[in-house]
């Protein structure tokens, strides 16, 4: 006997359909809309993350690879309409055995309130599916509210349409209460693997409390140090640098020979850009573990012992917190939500500080 579907037993399972929705759907890549955190893209060019003059001559293949997938990328946009509708044509879509897909290949959807911004809807697209149609608001209030919706992590869009009312207004979104965007690099867990939808990352929690444009350069199996990269990040204006980078460098040799000088690539050019460097949240007391927090602290000592007021040293053993500390990651290493929100928690305080929020 072949098992029923799921959604036939519990509708709360059945994938959600626009079907008697009313919208016009609006190109969200293009104004009013702001569509952010592709720092290099230029207008009209397909979403990326990276220079798109950048080779194997400058960085590994699989960073080339990845820089297409959205992880950090947002739509934010103001408008009266009382329902919204997403359209978007996944141009790359990845089905991981220890992620839900709702993370890799799914949107979410917030609204601004008077204290900061509220879940409204995840646009949950089935396995192998390119083409999404899904609702995210039904029967609103019709008053003027902000939107941020986020992009895939592991996953990039080749179009991304919004579905309002016929003549509802579409605005551009507010300011950022910061105005310069902070800008993570790092690994699969800066990227987002693997959080159960996109705004359970830890970088997306933290640019969502803070009010900040997100720039993510976290690059799943990818992130290497390489100073190309480095010296391109030190030509952006940004309010704040989170160096998430220590998974990546395959070992300790590689990893000394990469971190320290990488931030000076970037102190360089910004002598007063605030950076935050962070050692591995998964911290297993190995020696590797010890040796390679030392290389990442001993960068924080060289450069607040020249006199470098605007570096901070995180020690990653902290991000998971003392109590159920295995309850944080999927499989040893990649934190699920738990561990993302305790990565945030742990984190705010020092970017709120460095970035005067």
């Amino acid at each position: 006997m072949k098992p029923r579907d799921i959604s036939e037993i519990d509708r709360n399972f059945k994938i959600a359909s626009v079907g008697e929705l009313d919208v016009e759907f609006r190109d969200a890549l293009q104004p009013p809309f702001a569509a952010e955190g592709c720092a290099w893209r230029k207008p009209d060019a397909p979403l990326s993350r990276l220079p798109e003059h950048f080779t194997t001559a400058e960085i590994n293949q699989g960073a080339l690879d990845l820089a297409h997938h959205t992880s950090g990328g947002t739509i934010r946009f103001r408008t009266d309409s009382p329902c919204l509708a997403l359209r978007a044509q996944l141009a790359y879509s990845f089905d991981m055995n220890h992620m839900p897909r709702t993370g890799s290949a799914g949107f979410d959807l917030y609204r601004r309130e008077s204290g900061g911004f509220v879940f409204q809807a995840a646009a949950q697209p089935n396995r192998d599916q390119q083409l999404l149609e899904l609702p995210l608001l039904r029967d609103g209030s019709g008053k003027m509210t902000e939107y941020l919706l986020n992009l895939p992590l592991y996953g990039g869009a080749a179009s991304v349409e919004i579905g309002v009312a016929p003549g509802s207004a579409v605005l551009p979104p507010a300011p950022h209460r910061i105005a310069k965007p902070i800008l993570f690099y790092g690994s699969s867990i800066t990227q987002g693997g693997c959080a159960s939808r996109p705004g359970n990352s830890y970088a997306n929690l933290l640019c969502r409390a803070l009010d900040a444009e997100e720039i993510n350069l976290g690059f799943s199996g990818s992130g290497k140090g390489e100073i190309a990269l480095a010296e391109a990040i030190g030509e952006l204006e940004l309010a704040a640098v989170v160096l998430d980078y220590d998974h990546n460098a395959p070992d300790e040799a590689h990893l000394e020979a990469t971190h320290e000088p990488f931030f000076r690539a970037i102190r360089n050019r910004r002598p007063e850009l605030p950076v935050l460097l962070v050692s591995r949240c998964d911290f297993h007391g190995t020696a590797a573990d010890i040796r390679r927090r030392e290389i990442i602290r001993a960068t924080w000592e060289h450069a607040a012992a020249a006199g470098d007021r605007h570096v901070r040293f995180l020690d990653g053993e902290l991000l998971f917190g003392a109590e159920e500390r295995d309850a944080c990651t999927v499989d040893g290493c990649h934190p699920n939500d738990l561990g993302f929100y305790r990565m945030y928690r742990t984190m705010l305080p020092l970017l709120a500080e460095m970035t005067g929020a």
